[in-house]
């Protein structure tokens, strides 16, 4: 995966014109498509009662040196043995960070050693992993707070309750894909957002929330959805199909409402209604620099969001090892220029989808149908990946499940 060179992040930003140079720099890079990574999300529960709260002191004594800073200031963040780092969300939800690898099947063997030393760390506070991708036991509660979150909670708030449940009872599966060579960079910017809502719905694992049914297939996107357009709608539409991908998130970015300010004190709160333009533009007092610029990217959560390689952000948390099949379904289709060609083909019907998709899932007939044509596709293109024997009969015999699963509904 193509990372971006030492830049200056102190530079002052006065006009909109460099921070478009800024972002044309580093939102695509481009180069041959060889590296994938991958974030997990979990909630967290206690192994004898899963609706029971787990509160900060107990993840950061099952954590230990791995506890990241903010859980404990203190910690040493240390990495986990196969390069993994931990993170958590403000509902106390864990994440891995795996480095990206060249091949899927080193990528796999380092999550999952990763997954198995986080999850004797857990055991020894008889807390465990959760298996959807939103909390079917408790109501949304903060775990871990900074300024950070405090601010977010606040923006989030005006808008209704949707905010609070992302923050504090979601759990996602995000892929990342190299941008490609130049020539490649928009057909795999577009193909990455058409797949989203067939493969959302192929792959969701959040209709249970808080004891309840939720009427949704992925109540977990539905939140993101709800939360604020502006910063969650995505950035690649149909109807803007041949947009270029770096005009197009420039000016996404550009018109975000700023989520926070950060200061010395516990006070992040941005002035309602003020987004990144209006900041270049004089609205507060001093001006932005690149660094700014890219924490207000960090804000910023579309499906598909571009940080020099594509973040995949749509898929719910899968149960136990079921992590592996989107990850395999996805860099398959990714693996050739021209299965990326046919897969957006394919997609194209249903890429505006994405509330249907939240909502209905594989119930939904259309999706149902471009969901299973992506999956067989896959599963064409799998062998591509050269997995070892073992791992290709496990991801091809689940994938095989999620295809009759579509074929099912679709008739």
């Amino acid at each position: 995966m193509v990372t971006s060179p030492d830049l200056d992040r102190s530079a002052i930003l006065r006009e909109s014109a460099a921070a478009v140079r800024h972002l044309a720099r580093i939102c695509f890079k481009t180069g041959p498509p060889t590296h994938t990574g991958v974030e997990l999300e979990w909630t967290v529960h206690d192994a004898a009662d899963p609706a029971r709260p787990v509160d900060a002191t107990r993840l950061r004594t099952a954590l230990g040196r791995h506890s990241p800073a903010t859980l404990d200031a203190t910690s040493p963040a240390e990495p986990l043995r196969h390069g993994g780092m931990v993170t958590l969300e403000p509902g106390g939800q864990l994440e891995i960070s795996t480095p990206p690898r060249p091949s899927v099947a080193a990528l796999i063997r380092a999550i999952e050693a990763d997954i198995a030393q986080v999850t004797d760390l857990l055991a020894t506070a008889g807390l465990i992993l959760g298996r959807s991708g939103i909390d079917p036991h408790r109501r949304p509660r903060p775990v871990v707070e900074t300024p950070r979150y405090r601010a977010m909670r606040a923006a989030f708030d005006r808008r209704g309750p949707a905010g609070r449940t992302m923050m504090y009872s979601t759990a996602g599966l995000q892929i990342c894909l190299d941008a490609g060579e130049p020539d490649q960079v928009a057909d795999r910017w577009a193909a990455a957002h058409a797949v989203g809502p067939p493969l959302l719905a192929a792959f969701a694992s959040a209709a249970r929330h808080a004891g309840r049914r939720t009427g949704f297939a992925s109540a977990r996107m539905a939140a993101w959805l709800a939360i604020d357009p502006a910063r969650t709608r995505p950035v690649w539409s149909p109807a803007r199909a041949g947009a270029d991908p770096i005009d197009a998130w420039t000016s996404y970015v550009l018109a975000a409402p700023l989520l926070c300010l950060r200061r010395h004190d516990a006070d992040w709160a941005a002035p309602p209604g003020v987004n990144f333009a209006d900041w270049l533009d004089g609205a507060l007092p001093q001006p932005p620099t690149t660094d700014d610029l890219d924490y207000h990217v960090s804000t910023l959560f579309p499906p598909v969001r571009p940080r020099g390689y594509l973040e995949l952000r749509y898929l719910d948390a899968q149960p136990d090892r079921d992590w592996r099949l989107p990850l395999a379904v996805l860099t398959a289709l990714f693996g050739d220029p021209r299965t990326v060609r046919t897969a957006y083909s394919i997609a194209t019907p249903v890429a505006h989808r994405w509330s249907a998709a939240a909502r209905h899932g594989l119930a939904d007939p259309a999706l149902a149908a471009v969901a299973a044509a992506l999956l067989d596709l896959a599963l064409t293109a799998l062998p591509r990946l050269q997995l070892p024997a073992s791992t290709h009969d496990e991801v091809h015999r689940g994938v095989r499940r999620r295809l009759a699963a579509a074929e099912r509904r679709d008739q």
